[in-house]
């Protein structure tokens, strides 16, 4: 099973490639956020619908992800996950 997983390029967390794509983009451009959905699903080249019920939902469970009024932030153990340091 663990063969598998690496393969799959998951991490020990259960993130896949697009997990950490996802979490570093708003970590790289938008240092963290608020940003918001649309800009997310633009800067990824993915659609809306993709991200709410296939990304998010697992990032939000793992508290990695918040879902605020103003966009998606990342936490501290999102930093902490992609071995980078939350900006202040």
């Amino acid at each position: 099973a663990d063969k598998a997983l690496r393969l799959l390029e998951v991490d020990a967390k259960g993130l896949d490639s697009a997990d950490r794509r996802y979490l570093r983009f708003i970590a790289e451009h938008y240092a963290g956020g608020p940003v918001g959905v649309e800009t997310i699903a633009a800067g990824l080249s993915e659609q809306r619908d993709t991200l709410e019920e296939m990304i998010e939902p697992y990032l939000l469970q793992c508290g990695l992800l918040q879902r605020t009024p103003r966009g998606r932030m990342l936490t501290e153990s999102a930093y902490a996950h992609l071995g980078m340091v939350m900006p202040t």
